[in-house]
C-alpha cells in the first residue's frame, strides 16, 4: 500500500497529524496510529484527553518562564533553593537536563530560544527584558549562563553579558567540559554536572 492510498480517510488524517511531529515520518506515523487502534478505547481516550489538557491547562511560570501547573513553578516557589543565583537556559529541556544532574540548587530563567539571525530570532523575541528586570530588583548575586556552546549560544551569552554589565552581579558560564558545537540537552549528566560545578567567570 502506498502512502498516497489509505483504506480510510480517518486513518489517513491521523497519519498526517502524527507525521507533523518532529522526527516522525509517514511509516512511523502509520505504525503509531495502528498501535493506538488496537488499544482499549479508554486508554486511547486518556491519551487524547491528556494532550488536550496539556494544551489548555499548562502554565508558563511568571518569573522564570518554565512550564508549570501553576502560575509560579515549583522551583521558583521552593524557599529551600538558593534565591541569589539564576541559571539562564535556552529552553525547558535544558532545565530538565540540569535538574537531572542534581548539581544546581538555584533558580532558572528560560529565554525561549537563542539569538539566531539566520532563523529570524532577534533579542526582542526572547525573554531577555524580563531577566534584566529580575536582576534589577537587587536580590540576585550571580547569573549563570548555561547556554549551548554553539555560535548562536555564544552570541546570546555575549549579548546578555553586555545587557547585564552595568548591574552589580557576578556573571559565570558553563565550563567547557561540553564539546564545542553540541546542544546542551545531549550532554551526559556526569559531564553536564561537572561543567555546572566548575563554572567559570564569563569572558569574551
Amino acid at each position: 500500500m502506498s502512502f498516497q492510498s489509505f483504506p480510510s480517510a480517518l486513518l489517513e488524517a491521523a497519519v498526517n497529524e502524527f507525521s507533523k511531529l518532529p522526527g516522525i515520518g509517514k511509516k512511523t506515523a502509520l505504525r503509531l496510529v495502528l498501535y493506538l487502534l488496537h488499544q482499549p478505547t479508554p486508554d486511547v481516550e486518556k491519551f487524547g484527553n491528556t494532550l488536550i489538557r496539556l494544551k489548555h491547562e499548562i502554565h508558563y511560570c511568571k518569573r522564570c518562564h518554565n512550564i508549570s501547573d501553576t502560575e509560579i513553578c515549583d522551583i521558583c516557589a521552593d524557599s529551600g533553593r538558593d534565591q541569589s543565583i539564576i541559571c539562564v537556559v535556552e529552553n525547558i529541556k535544558d532545565v530538565i537536563s540540569i535538574e537531572n544532574t542534581q548539581q544546581f540548587n538555584g533558580l532558572y530563567h528560560v529565554l525561549g530560544g537563542i539569538i539566531s539571525p539566520m532563523e529570524g530570532i532577534a533579542p526582542s523575541d526572547l525573554e531577555i527584558d524580563s531577566l534584566v528586570e529580575r536582576v534589577a530588583q537587587g536580590d540576585i548575586q550571580e547569573i549563570f549562563m548555561a547556554l549551548s556552546p554553539t555560535m548562536e549560544g555564544d552570541t546570546t551569552a555575549y549579548y546578555l553579558y553586555r545587557k547585564l554589565s552595568a548591574c552589580q552581579v557576578k556573571i559565570t558560564t558553563i565550563a567547557r567540559g561540553i564539546a564545542i558545537g553540541n546542544e546542551l540537552e545531549y550532554a551526559d549528566e556526569i559531564t553536564l554536572g561537572r561543567s555546572i560545578v566548575n563554572r567559570t567567570p564569563f569572558s569574551y
